[in-house]
This record gives C-alpha cells, structure tokens and sequence, in this order.
C-alpha cells in the first residue's frame, strides 16, 4: 500500500449554538486550522505516484476562496460546526474528486485532532 498526505493550513471562525452558554466554545472564536488529505494506493500511476502533489492544488483553491477567514457557520450553514464535521466536509468534497482519498484529519490545535 502506498500512501501520500498533503498539508493545508487556514484560519476561521466558528460557534458551536449547541453547547451551554458557559462553555467557552459556544462563543464564536477561531482557530488556526490544519488540513491533512491522505491518499493510499496499492499500485503507483506511470510516474511513479499514488497521485502528482499538483492535482491537489483544487483544494487549496478551494480552502482560499471558501473557507479562509470566514465563519465556517455561515459557510457550511451549520450551528453545529465541530472539528468532526469540518473533517467530514473535506473528506466528502476530496473524495468526489480523488477516489484514492482514504482519510482527512483537522486540526484546530497542535494537540487536537478530528
């Protein structure tokens, strides 16, 4: 099997409306976000790759003109927008345009990870 991860990073905002008042993540605040897109394969293309690092770049566009510096709120159009979910929504949008995506973690922290 092979394997390939690719790193993107983007700062949001986000609130999560279901939680208590009192708890700090039900106020909007942000995070520096940590984007990794693994991909696996058990064969290599003609060049040698599970996939050209540059195909990627989709995403970055992506992340650049959707998600940074906005409310991922008002952009998933959710109240309830947890690292888990934002992971989801990049798994989903990845994979319908690389089938060899197997897994997308987030990172809102440097020690915490969906």
């Amino acid at each position: 099997m092979y394997r390939i991860v690719k790193e993107y990073h983007f700062s949001a905002a986000h609130q999560l409306h279901q939680l208590p008042p009192d708890h700090p993540c039900a106020r909007i605040h942000g995070h520096n976000y940590v984007v990794e897109v693994e991909l696996c394969s058990q064969t290599l293309n003609q060049y040698g790759f599970v996939r050209d690092y540059r195909e990627l770049d989709a995403l970055k566009e992506y992340i650049d003109s959707k998600l940074d510096h906005r409310n991922l709120n008002d952009v998933l159009g959710d109240d309830h927008v947890t690292a888990e979910q934002i992971a989801r929504h990049f798994y989903d949008w990845c994979k319908t345009k690389w089938p060899e995506v197997t897994a997308v973690r987030v990172k809102e922290t440097p020690r915490t990870v969906a």
